[in-house]
């Protein structure tokens, strides 16, 4: 019983932060071109966090893409700015999908 209720904790415990954040994605409607698995307009988090995977500047860069938007990175389809998101949003939300 011990063991079971340890491991529920540590499970909500991991799970709790990524699902907050996902709240954030979804509410500076991020999720309307992003998946954590999958393309969909724009590409799945976790292929843009291979991509980034180990470069010291990745969170910098992706915070900057995120209020900035860009293009030609992963095709043709531009990101647009997201004039909604702020610096510390933004920050959030690149240290978010880097870990997915």
């Amino acid at each position: 019983m011990k063991r079971a209720l340890f491991a529920l904790v540590a499970a909500v415990s991991i799970a709790a932060p990524a699902l907050a954040d996902q709240a954030l994605a979804t509410s500076k409607n991020c999720m309307a071109c992003h998946a954590i698995d999958k393309k969909l307009v724009g590409p799945a988090y976790k292929d843009v966090a291979k991509k980034y995977a180990g470069q010291k500047d990745a969170a910098d860069k992706l915070a900057a893409k995120i209020m900035k938007g860009g293009s030609g990175v992963w095709g043709v389809i531009p990101m647009p700015a997201n004039t909604q998101v702020n610096e510390a949003e933004a920050k959030k939300l690149a240290a978010w999908v880097l870990a997915s």
